[in-house]
């Protein structure tokens, strides 16, 4: 691996207050679109004004990962406890189920969302265990991903070490997705009709490298972003790694590690990283016009990390949105 993390000072800060802003996500005129723990989203607008958006109603979802909806709004997967799902969220604050159960099961404790460029959902859900936490060990692999399209929800994966962000690449058609506690980054090959196949692993990752979130760069790059280690790696075509940014404490690393390797991670391990500036960083967008703005969420802080970089991102799907191919989830 090549080690090219340049000075944490370069990285900035915007926004305040927020609420565990997992997942960031930046629209084509440069608001930011941000996970709120609280129950919602909160927007940051390219002037700086910043505004919160929390679900109405008594039942407040706890947003992991977001998605553009092409209508407006969002759509977002609810990390409960105890339960999961999908719903939408509009900018008046009303809640729509989208997705609550499969196969008439509930849906455990749910991850991410993702609507790809031709209006197909995409939805993880990291492991079947509850608490969650029992699955974060090697070696355990009971995570799925729902496929959303115009044959209703259903299971195109399993069997995964915990699942957690998926995107379809916007050149190759590819899915990709982290599976954080085995440790690397893994594609598919998409057929016409939503089916994965022919599962690789593009890159397998090191000590305290749990892998999050990711985006795609304009060289045929993925960056990934690790928890724990506070390690944004970058990834080549050929699944060769640079570290871009590295804010991990050696000791912190190695007693987590530890735990990792007996089996024996719990919260405490996850929820009180050592580090010097970042705050436990979960997911990457590339904004800017010139897409060479990094932002980084994290789920320990409350502001949003970002940096310039030489390289340029691949617009995300929701720039050019349309419909869903489904009109019952529309």
């Amino acid at each position: 691996m090549i080690n090219k993390a340049k000075n944490l000072s370069r990285i900035s800060f915007i926004g305040k207050n927020l609420a565990r802003p997992e997942c960031v996500l930046v629209d084509k005129e440069q608001t930011l679109h941000i996970a709120d723990w609280r129950g919602g989203v909160t927007l940051i607008f390219p002037n700086g004004i910043q505004q919160t958006i929390i679900a109405n109603g008594n039942f407040k979802p706890k947003p992991n990962g977001i998605a553009l909806h092409p209508d407006g709004g969002w759509l977002i997967t609810h990390l409960g406890d105890l339960d999961g799902g999908v719903f939408k969220l509009d900018d008046k604050g009303n809640l729509t189920p989208i997705l609550l159960e499969l196969n008439g099961k509930p849906l455990p404790p749910t991850n991410y969302v993702h609507i790809d460029s031709i209006g197909r959902i995409w939805i993880t859900v990291s492991t079947r265990l509850i608490p969650r936490i029992l699955a974060c060990k090697p070696n355990f692999n009971d995570g799925f991903i729902i496929l959303i399209d115009q044959n209703g929800p259903r299971i195109v994966a399993d069997n995964l070490g915990f699942t957690n962000e998926c995107l379809i690449h916007p050149i190759t058609g590819d899915l990709f997705v982290n599976e954080t506690f085995s440790k690397r980054l893994s594609k598919f090959k998409v057929l016409p009709n939503g089916n994965l196949i022919n599962k690789k692993i593009v890159t397998k990752f090191g000590i305290g490298e749990f892998p999050d979130g990711f985006a795609f760069d304009n060289d045929g790059g993925v960056w990934v972003t690790c928890v724990v280690s506070n390690k944004l790696i970058r990834v080549n075509q050929n699944g060769d790694k640079e570290i871009i940014i590295d804010d991990s404490n050696l000791d912190y690393i190695s007693y987590v590690e530890n735990a990792y390797k007996k089996s024996l991670l719990e919260r405490k391990h996850l929820d009180n990283i050592v580090s010097k500036k970042l705050k436990n960083i979960s997911s990457i967008a590339f904004g800017g016009k010139d897409l060479r703005t990094v932002f980084l969420g994290c789920l320990l802080g409350d502001q949003i990390a970002t940096f310039k970089t030489e390289h340029t991102g691949i617009p995300p799907s929701h720039w050019n949105p349309i419909k869903l191919i489904n009109a019952d989830f529309s």
